[in-house]
């Protein structure tokens, strides 16, 4: 089932909405990352995207890694599709990314200057159907996330960080915790 259509079976019942959780990490992200992966059993009613600061010149390995520690398939991203449930998607290198009406959409990176595709996305899934949606923050460097979880809170979406004592590198986490209430 799509994120986009919560269609009813034969009987009329109407499944739940399914939950986007949109994941931010940075350095030291990738052993949250597996942990948090880890601890998920299918099916989990949710479709989840991976934003992370990433070097445009640099083939990942994310992919591949993640994938031994979840049943669930990951794969990168593909501009305008629309998500499906139980899946993991993962941002590529060299764009950042949003959702508009249900669909993920790539903008090119900028070569200079600083991004934060984090709160971009966070930003975008405020305007998206926030009140089933996850913004979470979990290790990192910076302040990339803050900004974009105060406005997804404001609109009604829940904000989640990881613990900054368990986090490999706590300012992202703080930043958020600092930023807006987190859930």
């Amino acid at each position: 089932m799509s994120i986009a259509a919560a269609h009813a079976d034969a009987a009329g019942h109407v499944p739940e909405q399914p939950w986007l959780i949109a994941i931010g990490a940075s350095a030291g992200g990738l052993e949250a990352l597996q942990r948090f992966f880890g601890a998920l059993a299918p099916p989990t009613q949710a479709a989840f995207v991976v934003i992370q600061h990433l070097s445009p010149d640099h083939r990942s390995m994310m992919p591949e890694l993640l994938a031994r520690h979840t049943s669930l398939p990951v794969r990168e991203a593909v501009a305008g599709e629309s998500l499906e449930v139980d899946h993991i998607y993962l941002m590529p290198a060299g764009v950042l990314m949003t959702i508009a009406e249900e669909r993920l959409v790539f903008t090119p990176r900028p070569l200079r200057g600083v991004s934060l595709p984090i709160d971009l996305f966070f930003r975008s899934l405020a305007g998206a159907s926030a009140d089933h949606c996850i913004g979470l923050v979990l290790s990192g460097s910076g302040s990339d996330g803050a900004a974009g979880a105060a406005a997804l809170g404001a609109a009604g979406g829940y904000v989640m960080a990881q613990t900054p004592e368990s986090a490999r590198f706590d300012s992202m986490p703080r930043s958020v915790i600092g930023a807006t209430a987190v859930d």
